[in-house]
Parts: structure tokens; C-alpha cells; sequence
């Protein structure tokens, strides 16, 4: 084993130490499906010249029910009809809504290689699941077999966070080595898989670790990773990082920094991150640089959701950074969602918001409002407009009034 899959281990073992603790998993309804009367939170301006936002309340009524899966973390959700794809660190589960039944799919008796999964989506009819460590899992439902992808097949790395594919037909592959793209989804031709880094890409692609790939409205590729947002646009690299606007700065989040504890003391590979990107001095978690998740809108507008500096806008020439003195729960935005409505949804390590792009307001759920915990990781929304919400230790299944 070289150096540099130890440190990925390393830092995979922290990383899911740090969020979650990995254990037993089931699921199961913890609670009947309720109605209760809570209080919103949304959050307007107190004065037109201040930046600071007050909390004004709005009565709900809102159903909840919630689903237990044990000491695991939900990083992934994909409502497809009946069915709930859950991606947790014991596995895939398949909960079927129409007759409350569910299985499990996992690497003992199944074809996935790995248990920790990152990600899910439904591509040309078969389910694609990005793996910790085990590379890309792809599931034929009709058939009912796996297929695995990883290294040999052309996979920059078997720790896969993202797979989109594109208006052209290509694949593209979030790794902790880069990202690849597959020529017109060919799959099984490997002469079709290409893997852009850092170096081949003259430093266009800032980072090899990537979290995130969105298209943007003119088919541009976006890329979230660990130092910075980059993009694709005919053969053409670009970046933005925090000197460019990506990211609140230090002492704008200093106060309302959650996560203490310094990363820098837990692996070399965050250590050395530091140095690079100038946060020698800093000694909690926080790097506006790192890209933990990634949208962009129907106008074309790319959010970033950053470690420790807030929800960041891009109209792909200037920056406008939101933080908790702007409504926002929490610093550090683990997941961006946009809705069938075409709205934004913010998870965050304390509450999920909503973001009115009119007002700039947040409206903000908690587990007052029924989530089942506020660490919110994944989201998905179903055909009837209910949400689906996981976070550590279970999914909530929440219908929201209109607001």
C-alpha cells in the first residue's frame, strides 16, 4: 500500500469518525406519521443598511414521519416513484413506499465492494453508486446484477463523490484522483474514459480531490473540489478560489465556527492544505477553498457550499457570500438541493434552510420542525412535493405546507 492510499484511508476513517460513527443499520418507522404546529424560522432584514438579520416566525403545520438506519450516516437519497434509494455507510437500502417493504444491498451477499456510499443517481435506467473505496457500482434492476468499475476499467480512484451525465451524453465522474469523463457513455470501452488532473489540466483543475460535477446552462461543466471551483467550457480551464471571492472570510465566521477541533493535527494531507492555502494561522475547521457541495439553477447561477464559510453565489463574474449573520443555521454547508419548483435547499450541520432568492431570507428547519437530526447530508423530493432528508442516524420524510 504507497503513501498516498494510506493517507485516503486515513482520512476516510477521520472523516466518517468525525460525522458519524459507523455501526449496525436498520430501518424502520421511529415515529407514525404526525402533524404538529411548529415555528419556522425565517430571517429578514431589521434595518436596510445593516447586514445582521433578525428572526421572525411563521406558524406550519407540518407532517413528519421518520425512518431510523442505526449509527450511519445518509450521505445520498434518490426518490425514483415508489422507490427510496438510501445511501448510508452499512449499505444501500430500497424502500419501497407502496407496501412499506425494504432490502438492503450490501458487499456480503451483494455486488457492491464497498459499504460507505457517497452518492446516487439513476442513469439510462440503472442505478450508479459512488463508493468509499470501492470505486463505481452500477445496478441493473431489471436483471438484478451489479457492475463494478474502479482503476483497471479507467476510474481516476475507487472513491467516487459524484457521476452526472451531460447534455452531450458524456459521464462525468467526481474522484479523490481527479475527474473523469466517459465519451458518449461508453462504459465497457475504455478507450472512452479520460481522467483530467491537476497536472494535465495545467493547474485548471485546482485540487485532485473532487466532491461535486454540475452542468451549468450553456453545457459548461462545474467541479467542486478542495481548493477551489473550477470549469470546463470548450476545452477551455478556469478556477476561483477564496482570494476571488469564493468563501466568507475568517473573521467574518470566527465566532460561529462549529467544529473546533483542528484538522490540520489529524492527517498530514490537511496539514499540508493548510500551508498551501494559507491557513497556517487557523486553527478550527475552516477553509472557504473546500467545496463540500455544488448547484447551479435555472439562471445559471452556481452555489457552492463551503467548510466553514457559508453558502457562496456565483453569477460567473462576481461573488456574494451568505453566512450565519445572514439566517444561515450553520457555516459549513454539507448539501445544496434545487427542488422541482426551482428553489434552494441549504443542509447545513445545524438545520436545513430554504433560500428565497427574492428576499434573500432563510427559512430554516430544525429537529423542532421533525427532522431526525440537524445535520442535514442529502435530500431528494418526490413527485407529490414531499421532502426526503437524511442525516445521521435516519431519513425524515417531511410534507411541508406552501410558504
Amino acid at each position: 500500500m504507497n503513501s498516498k492510499q494510506e493517507t485516503k484511508i486515513f482520512i476516510f476513517v477521520i472523516f466518517v469518525t468525525f460525522l458519524l460513527m459507523i455501526g449496525a443499520y436498520y430501518i424502520g418507522k421511529s415515529k407514525a406519521e404526525q402533524s404538529v404546529t411548529e415555528e419556522l424560522h425565517s430571517t429578514a432584514p431589521h434595518d436596510a443598511a445593516s447586514k445582521e438579520k433578525q428572526t421572525t416566525h411563521h406558524s406550519k403545520k407540518i407532517q413528519f414521519t421518520q425512518f431510523e438506519v442505526g449509527n450511519s450516516n445518509v450521505k445520498t437519497i434518490l426518490v425514483d416513484g415508489d422507490l427510496v434509494w438510501i445511501g448510508t455507510s452499512g449499505g444501500v437500502i430500497r424502500y419501497d413506499t407502496s407496501n412499506d417493504s425494504y432490502r438492503i444491498f450490501d458487499n456480503k451477499a451483494d455486488g457492491l465492494l464497498s459499504n460507505g456510499i457517497f452518492y446516487l443517481n439513476k442513469i439510462d435506467h440503472r442505478l450508479f453508486v459512488g463508493t468509499y473505496g470501492g470505486g463505481l457500482s452500477v445496478y441493473n434492476p431489471v436483471s438484478e446484477q451489479w457492475k463494478n468499475y474502479s482503476v483497471p476499467q479507467g476510474l481516476g480512484d475507487q472513491f467516487v463523490y459524484d457521476v452526472k451525465k451531460v447534455s452531450n451524453g458524456d459521464i462525468w465522474i467526481a474522484t479523490w484522483s481527479g475527474a473523469n469523463r466517459i465519451i458518449n457513455a461508453r462504459m465497457d470501452d475504455t478507450k472512452s474514459w479520460e481522467t483530467y488532473t491537476v497536472e494535465n489540466t495545467d493547474g485548471g483543475l485546482p485540487n485532485l480531490w473532487v466532491y461535486g460535477i454540475q452542468e451549468g446552462k450553456s453545457g459548461e461543466i462545474w467541479f467542486a473540489t478542495e481548493d477551489g471551483l473550477a470549469r470546463y467550457q470548450e476545452g477551455q480551464w478556469q478556477n476561483w478560489k477564496h482570494k476571488d471571492g469564493l468563501g466568507a472570510s475568517y473573521d467574518t465566521v470566527k465566532g460561529a465556527i462549529q467544529f473546533t477541533n483542528d484538522p490540520g493535527k489529524a492527517s498530514t494531507h490537511h496539514a499540508q492544505q493548510k500551508v498551501e492555502q494559507g491557513l497556517g494561522d487557523v486553527e478550527v475547521a475552516y477553509n472557504p477553498n473546500y467545496i463540500i457541495s455544488l448547484a447551479v439553477d435555472s439562471d445559471g447561477i452556481v452555489w457552492c457550499g463551503t467548510w466553514g464559510g457559508g453558502l457562496a453565489r456565483f453569477d460567473g463574474e462576481s461573488w456574494k457570500n451568505y453566512t450565519t449573520k445572514d439566517g444561515l443555521p450553520a457555516n459549513h454547508v454539507f448539501m445544496l438541493h434545487i427542488d422541482q419548483k426551482k428553489q434552494l435547499w441549504v443542509g447545513t450541520s445545524k438545520g436545513l434552510a430554504l433560500f428565497d432568492k427574492n428576499t434573500e431570507d432563510f427559512s430554516v428547519l430544525t429537529t423542532a420542525d421533525g427532522l431526525y437530526a440537524d445535520n442535514v447530508f442529502s435530500m431528494s423530493d418526490a413527485a407529490d412535493g414531499s421532502l426526503w432528508v437524511g442525516s445521521f442516524g435516519g431519513v425524515t420524510h417531511l410534507t411541508l405546507p406552501e410558504y
